[in-house]
């Protein structure tokens, strides 16, 4: 522990470094803190001058060392640059990671390596400007331009004047001048990925950084907004399905062909609009390869079809077969242009595919240079065929046929034609094309190989010919589908008409072999745009309403030979066209916004081809306009052409005609020597009426050729419009195609691949300086990296940024207005204020400060591992809590439930309690009543005089009390057996209507039978009834009195009984007697209708037991209730009336006359 003296005067170390370190957290709190936000811009509709002009950072000006000749700097004193940090470099196995801003580069050093020069190097010293040469007397490594146009690294040695000894690394010194020399980049910065990131950005370090990159395998390297494709001439383990999956997921950020296809992607989906991906470079570049890479990358993400992605090699391998060939500088040329339009669903999937096809090269057909070779499908077609189909076709050879043999170029060392013919054919029947349309597609290949062998004989002084017949002749004719006469009358005759009369002339020589190379030419081409239309029905997905689309476009690029004809001409057009919307894109569009937008930054001149271009499209003295006209005059020829375009073009810098006839062009990418001996005749593109009629007479070429119409009325407006088709050149027709094609592209957002050719020998590892240096001066690469790494290359809206952003800032600034929250962003996000600013409604950011921004957001969203474990925790909780407050509200219903049935049952049991008790209490109010009326009839009994009886009689005799009381008792068990017995019924009842259905058969078929039954019945009973009636008028005393119904058939017939303790012998004889009798009917009427409504329901039951459906079971129960009821109502009212009348009151009279009447007669 370290003490201080008070009597110390001096401070020790270790306060001053406390002190520091408060200094510094007090500096770190002020910049917590949200800085005042900038004054708004003034809205001027056009632009402002900014209130404070923020000067370009350090890091960031540019030097003039590392400007080239054509780029100038416009800015404040013309500012020499310093380095530029680094932000992420990976070379190998070092992991280099740079600040943004001032102090040193923090690296983190693998493997021991440490680099072996500062992270910064600055051209200013206290403010003042330290010229070139003082950069010099550091002694810096260098680059110096050798004699031979070649750069070598070296370090400078000494100075003297204006020029410089450099030591080469192979300890060569060379005296260079200062204009040869530019500065080189530390050895940690030499396999950058991105070249924005290189401290000095110059043509030789860029060299260096893609060579190095190349000597590892690593083909893709970024430059501003374009990536850098090197070819690699071999077979590289950088694509798949596991690659895909890693861009897809981010989980790889280096740069690649995957990366530019999901940014494309990814900005589609996120509402960014339709995208476009323009892969352009030179023949044997590679570009074919990296547009299949695309539409694997796409196929694999976005197709909702799992086959899908064989679909697109089957698609590759028709397109290669048909239209590429082999060039001087590449064996596998693609030699048309495409277009590949993918449509997508608001879900990401693919939901159709189309394939444009442009700039064929339709003279390649007939006429090849040296060492190429014609399109593959010829020489496929005479290797790999069957030998039944080459019979078929008449094929020898391709050594035999004109049309390739005349560049002696026959096979590829390299590709098996026999082997690739057997892959075509797998591919036509996956596409759909059946085998008989196969057929006529190779009769027509043979037919344009068999054309090239017809020769013609001279006849005269004036070249007239005839045509030779031949094996090929005869050939030709039979896979045409025409006669020999008519394949001879197109190929050497013509037509001319002389007022109504027609005059058919012979042709010369070279105007029969035109006409024999224009035919074979329409054949092939009409072929080929016959297979885009069948691959793209085949490839057509459900229909659907399209959120966006990405365009793939392949085009050749800048192209410049020994002998450069019309098809150069065209291309190198094509490439002004293309240059124009890349600078347009890169260039003009952001430094315009910027001006709208009132952004101050230092403006770059960006090299653009608006002259070159205005040389071509110009009216009426462009070269489009003039070889337009020239071509549009019969009898122009090649002079005619070149003294019109030196006459119209005398004053344009850009073009010079030489005086043997050839055409010299000041192209974007360098100067261009084109023969224009062959201009006009490939220019007019001629289409003769004789050719026109062979292919409609052909009956093989309907299908495949529009030309080829079959009906009169179809080829008379087929001639008209043949005829406004050639009203129009080619080079016309081909303005037309490319103005349609970038007014497409204008409203995508581009993404630019440039493919790179390493090397002229077709050899991998091999880089040659010079010939990639020539490729990117034409793409203007490192012009696009300045306008990259020096400018505002990304803009997004205030409102967008601080919508999308939201999750950054923190809550107490939520509530603020657009910009405000804008710039909390940002300062919440480490943005420093040199990497931004501020316009009217957008904000603009320099390189790579949107990804800064994208992964804070992203981490912001996912969250930690720890933040997600305890916001899972805290659900977890939560839906313990919820789950437990369910549990117990659903136990609480539960216990209700069981409650109120609980109580329900008690209740009813209370309730039949109560009625028991209510029972009893009548009971036994019944029997007291009866025992005061026992006891009354006692007591009167009593009081009467002496009966002349004997006592003994009396005791021989029941008592009538006694007999009556016996009797009644009787007739209530009886009652009560009854009602059991009607429960009984009733319950049957109910069973007999649940099984109603199954006796409605029964039931019909018994009907008349059980009518008979019942009346038969009902007249027994009658009459039985009347026997009984008779019988018991003249029976004595003696009454078997049967127990009648009780209260089920009417509520009051047991009601006032005969009291116990009276004896029937008490009831006067006729009285009593009449009662007797009527009781004993209605019981025996009783007995009767039971018996009665028995058989009726046990006939009912037998009916629907049989199934019948004569009768209907569900009537007959209810007219057999509506009987029981009327007998019910009318039994209960005579049985009330029998009671009443056994029972009904005399006078004292009476009684005392009823007792001794009885007495009398006992």
């Amino acid at each position: 522990m370290l003490t201080v003296s008070p009597s110390s005067v001096t401070r020790s170390s270790l306060e001053e470094m406390l002190e520091s370190l408060q200094r510094r957290d007090e500096a770190e709190n002020a910049e917590d803190k949200l800085p005042a936000l900038p004054p708004r811009p003034k809205s001027n509709p056009r632009s402002r001058p900014p209130s404070a002009k923020r000067r370009l950072p350090e890091s960031l000006r540019v030097s003039e060392t590392e400007m080239p000749l054509n780029c100038e700097v416009k800015g404040e004193g013309n500012q020499r640059v310093s380095e530029m940090e680094s932000t992420s470099v990976l070379r190998g196995s070092e992991v280099i990671k740079g600040t943004s801003s001032g102090g040193d580069v923090d690296r983190e050093v693998v493997d021991g390596f440490v680099p072996p020069f500062g992270s910064r190097r600055r051209s200013c010293d206290s403010g003042k400007d330290l010229g070139f040469g003082n950069f010099y007397n550091k002694r810096p490594c260098v680059w110096c331009r050798s004699p031979d146009d070649f750069w070598l690294q070296g370090q400078i040695k000494s100075t003297s004047g204006e020029k410089a000894s450099v030591v080469l690394s192979d300890e060569r010194v060379v005296e260079v001048h200062m204009q040869d020399l530019r500065p080189a980049n530390p050895d940690i910065l030499d396999a950058v990925d991105d070249l924005g990131k290189l401290s000095y950005l110059n043509e030789p370090s860029v060299l260096h950084t893609l060579q190095c990159r190349y000597s590892q395998d690593i083909i893709y390297t970024k430059a501003g907004g374009i990536l850098i494709a090197l070819n690699p001439l071999k077979d590289v383990d950088i694509y798949g399905k596991e690659f895909i999956t890693a861009y897809r997921d981010r989980l790889l950020c280096r740069p690649h062909v995957y990366g530019v296809v999901k940014e494309a992607y990814d900005k589609m989906m996120a509402g960014g609009g339709n995208q476009s991906i323009i892969i352009s470079g030179e023949s044997g570049s590679g570009k074919t390869e990296t547009a299949k890479r695309d539409l694997e990358y796409l196929a694999t993400i976005g197709s909702s079809d799992e086959g899908f992605e064989s679909k697109v090699l089957h698609i590759c391998c028709i397109l290669e077969a048909f239209g590429n060939a082999k060039s001087s500088r590449n064996d596998n040329s693609s030699r048309f242009g495409t277009l590949f339009e993918v449509h997508f669903s608001n879900v990401g999937k693919i939901i159709s595919v189309q394939i444009i096809t442009f700039l064929v090269e339709k003279s390649r057909v007939a006429h090849l240079s040296q060492g190429e070779r014609s399109y593959h499908i010829f020489y496929q077609l005479c290797c790999g065929a069957s030998a039944d189909l080459r019979g078929r076709l008449y094929l020898k050879s391709a050594s035999e046929y004109s049309y390739l043999n005349q560049s002696n170029c026959i096979e590829i060392p390299s590709i098996d034609d026999s082997q690739k013919f057997h892959t075509l054919m797998g591919a036509l029947n996956a596409v759909g094309i059946c085998q008989e349309d196969q057929d006529r597609v190779f009769e027509l290949l043979a037919a344009v190989l068999w054309l090239g062998n017809i020769s013609f004989l001279v006849t005269d002084d004036q070249t007239h010919v005839e045509v030779v017949h031949s094996e090929a002749l005869n050939h030709s004719a039979i896979l045409i589908g025409c006669s020999e006469d008519d394949l001879i009358i197109a190929l050497s005759t013509r037509k001319i008409k002389a007022g109504k009369d027609v005059i058919s002339r012979r042709l010369t020589l070279q105007q029969a072999i035109e006409r024999r190379d224009a035919l074979a030419t329409i054949i092939y081409t009409s072929l080929f745009d016959w297979l885009v239309e069948k691959i793209n029905s085949y490839i057509k997905m459900d229909e659907g309403d399209a959120w966006g689309s990405i365009s793939i476009l392949e085009i050749c690029g800048f192209e410049m030979s020994e002998n450069n004809s019309f098809e150069q001409f065209c291309i190198n057009y094509a490439d002004e066209r293309l240059q124009q919307h890349f600078n347009r894109h890169m260039s003009k569009l952001q430094q315009e916004e910027c001006e709208l937008q009132g952004i101050y930054w230092t403006k770059l001149e960006f090299r653009d081809n608006h002259d070159c271009l205005d040389l071509f499209e110009t009216k009426p003295t462009g070269l489009i306009s003039v070889l337009d006209e020239v071509s549009s005059l019969p009898k122009a020829t090649n002079l005619t052409l070149v003294t019109k375009l030196a006459q119209q073009l005398s004053a344009n810098n850009c073009v010079k005609v030489q005086n043997d006839g050839k055409l010299s062009i000041c192209h974007s990418a360098g100067e261009v020597v084109y023969d224009t001996s062959e201009f006009l005749l490939k220019n007019r593109d001629p289409l003769h009426p004789e050719v026109i009629n062979l292919l409609s007479c052909s009956s093989k070429l309907t299908q495949f050729c529009s030309l080829a119409q079959s009906d009169d009325v179809g080829r008379t407006a087929l001639l008209s419009e043949i005829q406004y088709s050639q009203n129009q050149s080619f080079i016309m027709k081909l303005q037309d195609q490319l103005l349609r094609l970038f007014q497409h592209l204008d409203a995508t957002k581009p993404h630019f691949i440039y493919c790179v050719r390493p090397n002229s020998k077709q050899i991998s590892d091999l880089f040659e300086q010079n010939l990639a240096l020539q490729q990117l001066q034409r793409c203007s690469v490192v012009d696009a990296v300045k306008i990259s790494k020096y400018g505002y290359p990304t803009r997004i809206s205030i409102e967008e940024f601080s919508q999308r952003y939201a999750v950054l800032v923190l809550e107490n600034v939520s509530q603020q207005d657009s910009l405000s929250k804008s710039i909390a962003i940002l300062q919440h996000s480490g943005i420093l204020p040199e990497m931004y600013q501020v316009g009217y409604t957008k904000l603009f950011f320099r390189a790579g400060q949107m990804e800064i921004l994208e992964d804070a957001r992203k981490r912001a969203l996912q969250g930690t591992p720890e933040v997600q474990n305890c916001h899972r925790c805290l659900h977890g909780h939560l839906d313990i809590v919820e789950l437990k407050e369910v549990a117990t509200t659903l136990q609480s219903y539960v216990r209700g439930e069981i409650a109120r049935k609980e109580f329900r049952q008690s209740s009813h049991l209370r309730r039949q309690d109560s009625v028991d008790e209510m029972h009893n209490q009548q009971l036994m109010a019944i029997v007291h009543i009866q025992s005061v009326i026992r006891g009354w009839l006692v007591r009167k009994r009593r009081t009467r005089p002496p009966s002349r009886i004997q006592f003994k009689d009396l005791l021989r005799q029941p008592l009538p009390e006694e007999e009556l009381q016996s009797r009644v008792s009787i007739i209530e068990a009886e009652l009560q057996e009854k009602e059991k017995e009607n429960a009984n019924l009733r319950n049957r009842i109910k069973q007999l209507e649940a099984r109603w259905p199954h006796y409605e058969a029964k039931v019909k078929s018994l009907e008349e039978k059980w009518q008979k039954k019942i009346s038969l019945q009902m007249e027994l009973a009658t009459a039985k009834n009347n026997v009984d009636a008779g019988d018991s008028a003249a029976q004595p005393r003696k009454i078997n009195v049967v127990q009648s119904p009780r209260s089920s058939y009417s509520d009051d017939s047991c009601k006032g009984s005969i009291t116990p303790g009276c004896s029937v012998d008490d009831i006067p004889n006729g009285e009593n007697n009449g009662a007797s009798n009527q009781i004993t009917v209605l019981v025996k009427e009783f007995e009767q209708g039971r018996q009665l409504f028995d058989v009726d329901a046990r006939a009912i039951v037998d009916v629907k037991s049989s199934g019948r459906q004569s009768l209907n079971p569900v009537e007959e129960v209810e007219l057999l209730k509506c009987r029981f009821k009327s007998w019910k109502r009318e039994f209960g009212i005579r049985l009330r009336e029998a009671k009443s009348k056994a029972n009904r009151p005399e006078g004292e009279k009476h009684r005392w006359k009823w007792w001794g009447i009885k007495r009398t007669r006992s």
